[in-house]
């Protein structure tokens, strides 16, 4: 049974990201998550949603991207959804982070990020929606 469930739907615009810290700093309290880890969350999130917002619609084009977060007593699953361009981020080759920031190609740190800072990252395609699944234990 879930513990919490609780969504957020944003548009494509990188200036509604305070919304998603608060909602991320919302269920960290309502959880009674440890800081760091809350910041942790935060911090994978706003990069993941960041990229939605920035390359899945194409300029000008309004979208909305979906934050849906549920929780029961051992994890925190949140499902990223939007309609934009079809793009898995998993498919990308993992960061080489041994090379120098110059050595590297650009691109590629926020879904490093992201794999660093959760347990599970999924993606699928469905029903003409691009779905991020992040898993944490907590």
């Amino acid at each position: 049974m879930a513990r919490l469930r609780q969504s957020l739907t944003l548009p494509n615009d990188i200036n509604t990201i305070p919304q998603l810290c608060e909602f991320i700093e919302g269920i960290g309290e309502e959880l009674n998550l440890d800081m760091s880890l809350t910041m942790s969350l935060n911090l994978a999130l706003e990069e993941a949603v960041v990229n939605v917002m920035e390359y899945a619609y194409p300029n000008d084009v309004q979208g909305d991207v979906t934050i849906e977060a549920i929780a029961n007593e051992t994890h925190l699953v949140f499902i990223l959804s939007d309609n934009g361009t079809p793009f898995d981020p998993t498919k990308k080759e993992k960061v080489d982070t041994t090379l120098s920031a110059e050595e590297r190609s650009i691109g590629g740190l926020g879904i490093h990020l992201v794999r660093e800072i959760m347990d599970s990252v999924d993606y699928e395609y469905c029903d003409h929606k691009n779905i991020l699944t992040l898993i944490k234990k907590i």
